[in-house]
């Protein structure tokens, strides 16, 4: 029986299946083995751990029930943003202001490492630097979006408010106000996977799947997996990079499970906005879009707070028209007709923080969850705080995104 629920993580055909990317395959488990680290999930998340330890001289064994870059990841629209969900003005009212300027801060330095990691590798994947906007909306209206860009600049963070005339000069976008932050990305979240995995696979990382980890037992001194091969995996450290398919005794408090939508455009560049910039709303549900290196233009949004996959599908339609609605409002220049439908389930939590550490009660395990929209940007920063743990070398910020 397998320790985790497997749940129906996406549905339909992402934009990204449009472009040819070679991925490794994993291997069947034949014996048992033993390593340093045994990662659970071999999705964006898994992948950056792995590189990143693997990079240590660690040695690192991934197993991955249904294979790599087959669950959440190819369902991600992959706006790699240091924005956390969360406004940084409301976070500090709920959480103190130290607490929250340090997450943001360290969700702009997770960022800035994970660009760096890709400059290193010499990764292409179709990545490159881009503004985003917040846009005014019923969730922050001009005068929050001025009280946000000044909470921001006086902590360094790289944004600045533009006005109404502003944001219609530089942008054409008809809307109150918004925040320009420089120092975003954008990428093919299935081609950086895959250019990271095959990376940490050549420093000795060894890949098995489709593979379900069945039972687990800790101690002080090291940890056991029994898989459903019949062979164990011993471990000094374990950690669970599987989303919200977490074992039962993982704490999952704050964090709930959410559904959004998303359709991506035929290639139109001649028509795309300046910069193509990164847009969202401040809104609930909020808007975002994005523009592949080949002018597609990828709308999502209209999350709600389930993950019944039944549900979430059967209103895939219906979504898909308010998609191309409100993207036709935003960009009325903008062909809205799709040519790639998807939805998927993610895992958020209430303070817009991922939860990153050592499970409490459980030696040598760890475990990430809670990504909400800054999937890839906080898959990077589980990759810094958990090498450091995982070394012995605990991270200044790891008190920030630790297990309650």
């Amino acid at each position: 029986m397998a320790l985790t629920k497997r749940r129906d993580l996406r549905t339909g055909l992402p934009v990204w299946t449009a472009y040819r990317t070679s991925i490794p395959n994993g291997s069947p488990i034949t014996r048992d083995l033993s390593t340093d680290v045994l990662i659970v999930g071999a999705g964006i998340s898994g992948i950056l751990v792995a590189h990143s330890l693997a990079a240590t001289g660690l040695r690192v064994v991934m197993i991955d029930r249904r294979g790599p870059l087959l669950g959440s990841t190819p369902a991600s629209t992959a706006l790699l943003q240091f924005e956390i969900d969360t406004p940084l003005i409301r976070l500090q009212r709920r959480l103190g202001a130290r607490y929250a300027q340090a997450a943001w801060l360290r969700s702009l330095a997770a960022l800035r490492s994970l660009h760096r990691t890709i400059r290193s590798a010499r990764i292409r994947a179709d990545v490159a630097i881009r503004p985003s906007l917040l846009l005014a909306g019923a969730a922050l209206d001009a005068g929050a979006l001025a009280a946000e860009t000044r909470a921001r600049r006086r902590i360094g963070l790289p944004s600045r408010y533009l006005s109404r005339s502003e944001l219609r000069a530089h942008f054409g976008l008809q809307r109150q106000a918004a925040i320009l932050s420089e120092e975003n990305l954008v990428a093919n979240p299935r081609a950086l996977g895959a250019a990271l995995l095959r990376r940490a696979m050549n420093a000795g990382t060894r890949l098995y799947s489709p593979h379900e980890i069945t039972e687990v037992h800790t101690n002080s001194t090291r940890c056991v997996a029994s898989t459903d091969a019949g062979h164990t995996i011993t471990s000094r450290h374990i950690i669970f990079c599987t989303g919200y398919e977490m074992p039962p005794w993982i704490p999952t408090d704050g964090h709930r499970i959410s559904s959004t939508w998303v359709l991506a455009t035929r290639p139109q560049p001649r028509v795309l906005w300046p910069r193509s910039a990164l847009i969202w709303e401040a809104a609930d549900p909020y808007l975002y879009v994005r523009a592949t290196l080949d002018g597609r233009v990828i709308c999502g949004g209209e999350d709600e707070a389930f993950a019944d996959p039944k549900r979430r599908d059967a209103r895939t339609a219906a979504k898909t028209l308010v998609l191309q609605r409100k993207l036709g409002a935003l960009l009325p220049h903008i062909n809205t007709d799709a040519d790639y439908t998807w939805t998927g389930s993610f895992g958020q939590s209430d303070t817009g923080l991922p939860t990153i550490g050592a499970v409490p009660g459980h030696p040598r395990c760890y475990a990430v969850l809670g990504y909400g929209g800054n999937g890839i940007t906080f898959s990077m920063l589980a990759a810094e705080l958990l090498t450091g743990a995982v070394l012995g070398r605990p991270d200044p910020d790891a008190g920030l995104f630790a297990f309650k």
